[in-house]
């Protein structure tokens, strides 16, 4: 009772719920229309493109006339030469080029200077709007992803099972593509279970998933968000959910926009 001799009700606080219903060996089925239930991923190097320059030609129109506005990179005018200050590649700073796809428009000197500080993979994303030009491919460390159904329904999408996905990724040492080459890394929270709806967008997921994973475009070696440690395997831009039977972190289900916004993230 209360001091006003009322009665008093005390509600537990919501429980998270990362994991599912224990499931057994004999329960877990793979996933029709999906090949295999595992894959690797190697210390496979990003490909040798052909100089930058070179890179940037088939994706990009000459300017000649550029319109009164800023370079979204370097923030200069872009009729007035490129304002970046770093290693001078070899374009001229007042060349300006008109990205093919998206329509947006930039010094060349800036894109050269953008592509030199990435993977240099042959492939460019627009800074802007985050088109990509050619196939972008990542520095993800070798590893093993795991994929099949379990017999238990998500919260939101009680009419389906759910893919389970385990990613393992252990420590090592990093190579020439990575922020510090020879020096080891750590990888917190491996093995790490996500999970999809078993419906047909997230099957469609699932194999974005995989096509990312090939590229080695899930995880990245930086420093992580939540704990500072430097030289760690972090998630890389694709969002996932790791809680199975609550969404108390955001990262759970029920979510009902989270399938479409990882579709357009992949």
């Amino acid at each position: 009772m209360s001091a006003a001799g009322l009665p008093v009700c005390l509600t537990r606080p919501p429980k998270l719920v990362l994991h599912p219903p224990p499931v057994s060996k004999s329960e877990i089925q793979s996933i029709p229309g999906i090949s295999h239930t595992c894959r690797k991923t190697t210390k496979k190097q990003a490909k040798k493109g052909k100089s930058p320059e070179e890179v940037l030609k088939k994706y990009l129109q000459k300017v000649r006339h550029p319109p009164d506005e800023d370079c979204t990179i370097c923030m200069e005018r872009l009729s007035a030469p490129s304002g970046y200050k770093g290693p001078q590649p070899a374009v001229k700073p007042d060349l300006v080029g008109k990205l093919v796809k998206c329509g947006h428009i930039f010094h060349l000197h800036c894109l050269v200077a953008m592509y030199n500080n990435g993977n240099k993979d042959g492939s460019l994303q627009c800074p802007t709007c985050k088109t990509i030009y050619g196939v972008k491919t990542g520095t993800q460390p070798p590893g093993k992803m795991e994929y099949h159904l379990i017999p238990h329904a998500l919260p939101g999408h009680s009419d389906c099972k759910t893919i389970r996905i385990i990613y393992n990724i252990p420590p090592g040492v990093q190579g020439p593509e990575h922020p510090n080459p020879g020096k080891s890394f750590t990888a917190r929270g491996f093995p790490r279970h996500c999970y999809l709806p078993d419906s047909e967008k997230g099957r469609k997921v699932l194999k974005l998933l995989l096509v990312a994973w090939d590229r080695r475009l899930i995880f990245a070696i930086g420093t992580s968000s939540t704990t500072g440690e430097s030289d760690t395997v972090i998630w890389n831009e694709i969002h996932h959910k790791t809680e199975f039977g609550s969404n108390l972190t955001g990262h759970g289900y029920p979510d009902i926009n989270y399938l479409d916004n990882v579709l357009a993230e992949l």
